[in-house]
């Protein structure tokens, strides 16, 4: 672990980066939303109040946001961490786009979400570009 964090304090990054103890905090608040949220995506399609496809964007974006962080420290791989967290971004604005016409309480909630997946994207290609 402190090997990959020591990998990642040598990239370059932009002057703006936050600073690295701000990650945990952020996550761990956003990943409550995460599951009450996309929970009740879940929950709703398995009463088959919603079609697969709204559901499915909340899928693939679960699936995109865990595998960032193999992709950027384990394989230590800029280029992949900068396709996976712009499918990351792709998938929510797609699953707030899906979700809101049935429960705008789920899009709502997925705002400061956005707003940091926003900026990780923003961060992760500077990140490639400056390195």
């Amino acid at each position: 672990m402190s090997e990959m964090g020591n990998w990642y304090q040598s990239l370059i990054k932009p002057s703006w980066s936050p600073p690295a103890w701000l990650f945990g905090p952020v996550w761990t608040v956003l990943y409550i939303l995460i599951i009450i949220s996309f929970g009740k995506v879940i929950q709703s399609f398995f009463k088959k109040e919603i079609p697969f496809l709204i559901l499915l964007p909340f899928i693939l974006n679960i699936i995109f946001n865990l595998i960032f962080t193999p992709l950027q420290f384990g394989l230590r791989s800029n280029l992949l961490a900068a396709i996976d967290i712009t499918l990351v971004l792709i998938t929510l604005i797609w699953a707030m786009v899906a979700i809101y016409p049935t429960f705008r309480w789920v899009t709502f909630m997925q705002i400061p979400y956005l707003m940091w997946v926003s900026l990780a994207t923003v961060l992760q290609l500077s990140i490639l570009f400056l390195n």
